[in-house]
């Protein structure tokens, strides 16, 4: 008989977030889902335990953050932050140290949005956040780390982003001529991110996979 497992998912209020949530929430591989942010989601589940948590402070919450499975979603952009300073903790320094906790806690999976271009050695800053976080992610001790590396997001936000917005409208006329080498580049629906993520968390693979867009895409249909 297949083990039934607790999932925890950080950042479900966003874009891929919600529909994951959704998707945890109706899967019989788990039992319990712990949803951990700043906010209170509008959502009564009987799986569902809700932890509103500081995340400046996000060690004082380990106890309750005991999981097999830790979906992070976490992110935001460097306008909403206000500053490089505030964009690096959210992007890298609260996603590390959801990592770290968990994986002292005896998790078995880490499974993590990133972007594609994530570079550790990027002269982009986001690039470059993105590709220290991947690393560090790396460093803990869990079984398995899946890396999702989506291109444009597209899907409805809670919060609007206008440059998003507008390039999503850009490229959605032109995901049809993306073929071949260029269908990693192609814009993808959150909500397929979010199928890709519980797939792989299924497969229960062991290692370390970094997934570009075309393969989630794949992964998610």
């Amino acid at each position: 008989m297949q083990k039934v497992r607790t999932a925890l998912i950080a950042g479900a209020s966003g874009l891929v977030g919600g529909h994951l949530l959704s998707l945890l929430l109706r899967s019989e591989r788990y039992s319990q889902v712990i949803s951990i942010g700043r906010h209170e989601l509008p959502l009564i589940h009987p799986k569902l335990d809700q932890q509103v948590i500081n995340f400046d402070r996000m060690k004082d919450y380990a106890a309750d953050m005991v999981a097999d499975d830790i979906f992070c979603c976490l992110g935001t952009t460097i306008k909403k932050a206000g500053s490089k300073e505030n964009f690096y903790k959210v992007d890298h320094t609260y996603v590390t140290q959801l990592a770290e906790i968990t994986a002292r806690k005896g998790a078995i999976q880490f499974l993590v949005v990133s972007a594609m271009g994530a570079n550790a050695r990027s002269m982009v800053f986001y690039n470059r956040v993105k590709g220290e976080m991947e690393r560090d992610v790396q460093q803990q001790p869990f079984n398995t780390v899946h890396i999702f590396r989506p291109a444009l997001l597209l899907g409805e936000r809670e919060e609007k982003r206008a440059g998003e917005d507008f390039a999503s409208k850009v490229m959605r006329p032109l995901s049809g001529l993306m073929i071949g080498p260029l269908e990693k580049y192609k814009p993808i629906e959150g909500e397929t991110v979010a199928r890709a993520m519980l797939a792989a968390a299924k497969a229960e693979k062991t290692g370390k996979y970094t997934h570009p867009s075309d393969e989630i895409a794949r992964m998610g249909r």
